[in-house]
């Protein structure tokens, strides 16, 4: 009797300890790089998820402050010497950044520009909000210098400029550079399951036990997700939206992403969806896809991007085949949705 007592008594104990050590949820948000961070892990000893979650914060703190373009920092002293044409020697928080950025640029047909800092701020888009629109000889100015991402000139850590007109803003590319970093020393800690979010845009590796991460997509024009899709092991998801940032003149909204051809926000796009394995590729093919319009599917091919979502601004939507088998509508779109980009039938 006392053995058949001891056994139900382990029995007991051990679905105890089996419901106690069941896979918990680890959460820290915070604000930095202009938004709101939200990092999640999934079956982690609560010691380490809080160590690492930590470590996680700071550094997205001291990349904030590394990367700013207008916030004294090592890129605002990298533009200054820049503009009075003196090299400048770019500290290790920094020069990883900008070979690839350059490349990225290129890919994109220089719809990706970071380049552009000046038309940035002169639209309001560096701190410096606005009421009212820039003149238009003060953008054509600037476009008529023609800054771009290849007019640097790289040796080792050293970079310079042919020409003056550049200032480097990695807006469009830092989120996803930052979410990369993050996941990496997530693995490198032996962290297999997990999501990064940053304002929206984010990557995730794993799953959340037996189901796999599942994001929403906004809506461009209305609150809440107009979709939502499922993420594979490792991918990351970032959206270009005309919601984001904007100011409003006469009951016009202009947002941020500003089209490097005219120097303007990009027309006829509402929001641009993509997925890709590599958040920073994401994050510059998201504003590059949105800046090409209805060019996007060319454009997505230079870049490799395979899963592309656009709504447009008179609210038709066009998305790769890829993308569209992916998309679990949660509103009445899917009848409507338009097929172009990789499976094009030319």
């Amino acid at each position: 009797m006392k053995l058949l007592v001891a056994l139900i008594y382990v029995i007991i104990s051990t679905l105890l300890t089996a419901c106690t050590d069941t896979p918990k949820d680890y959460q820290r948000e915070f604000f930095a790089m202009g938004t709101l961070i939200s990092v999640q892990l999934y079956d982690v000893p609560e010691a380490m998820a809080e160590r690492t979650l930590n470590e996680i914060e700071a550094d997205f703190q001291a990349m904030h402050r590394d990367w700013h373009a207008w916030e004294d920092g090592p890129l605002v002293h990298l533009n200054q010497a820049l503009a009075a044409g003196e090299s400048f020697a770019m500290p290790d928080v920094l020069a990883p950044l900008i070979p690839p950025a350059i490349a990225l640029a290129e890919q994109s047909d220089h719809l990706f520009n970071p380049a552009l800092g000046q038309l940035f701020a002169l639209w309001g888009f560096q701190g410096n909000a606005r009421d009212t629109l820039p003149a238009k000889t003060a953008i054509d100015a600037i476009l008529q210098q023609q800054p771009r991402m290849t007019d640097l000139v790289l040796n080792g850590n050293i970079i310079a400029s042919t020409n003056p007109a550049v200032q480097i803003d990695l807006g469009g590319f830092a989120k996803g550079w930052a979410v990369d970093l993050v996941i990496e020393k997530l693995r490198a800690a032996g962290i297999q399951n997990a999501i990064v979010n940053t304002g929206g845009d984010l990557r995730a590796i794993g799953s959340h036990g037996k189901r796999a991460w599942r994001i929403g997509i906004r809506h461009p024009e209305q609150p809440g997700a107009i979709a939502a899709v499922d993420i594979k092991d490792d991918e990351a998801v970032f959206t270009s939206g005309n919601y984001e940032r904007y100011f409003e003149v006469d009951g016009i909204r202009y947002h941020h992403i500003l089209d490097p051809r005219t120097g303007r926000p990009a027309e006829h796009t509402a929001s641009m969806t993509v997925i890709h394995p590599n958040g920073a590729s994401a994050d510059a093919a998201a504003t590059a896809l949105f800046v090409a319009g209805d060019d996007w599917p060319r454009i997505a091919r230079q870049l490799a991007i395979a899963d592309v979502l656009r709504i447009r601004s008179d609210g038709a939507i066009e998305a790769t085949a890829t993308m569209a088998a992916r998309i679990d509508w949660l509103t009445s779109q899917d009848s409507a949705l338009i097929i172009r980009g990789y499976n094009e039938a030319n």
